[in-house]
């Protein structure tokens, strides 16, 4: 498991349990699928940076939670799997009652992985 950062755990803590719950569990896919990355705060809400720069975020909001980035790329390739989730262009939202699945957080992680990757090739 990635290093706990001491500034996501307030922020986690702050949350309504239910919330919380919910973007452990996302937390918790995020790290698995880049281990490599680091817990930090950016903008008031938790994210992950690799090697020093932004990689992703999410956070809890009133009526929701969210996730960032939502890429054109990812929108497109999971279109159907996306149908009813609410969003805004550049942020993915969900709830404890509709959480997103697993294996759809997996995809968004791998997706903005490559991505990464590929801006870093030489």
């Amino acid at each position: 498991m990635v290093k706990d950062d001491p500034k996501v755990r307030a922020y986690l803590d702050r949350l309504p349990a239910d919330q919380r719950d919910l973007l452990e569990r996302v937390r918790g896919v995020i790290a698995q699928e880049a281990p490599d990355a680091e817990q930090a705060i950016s903008y008031g809400m938790p994210a992950f940076k690799r090697r020093g720069k932004f990689f992703l975020s999410y956070a809890g909001w009133k009526r929701h939670c969210s996730i960032y980035p939502l890429t054109d790329e990812f929108l497109a390739k999971h279109q159907a799997e996306l149908e009813g989730y609410g969003r805004t262009k550049g942020s993915l939202h969900f709830t404890p009652e509709r959480p997103l699945p697993d294996a759809l957080l997996r995809a968004l992680v791998r997706d903005l992985l490559a991505r990464d990757q590929a801006s870093n090739r030489y």
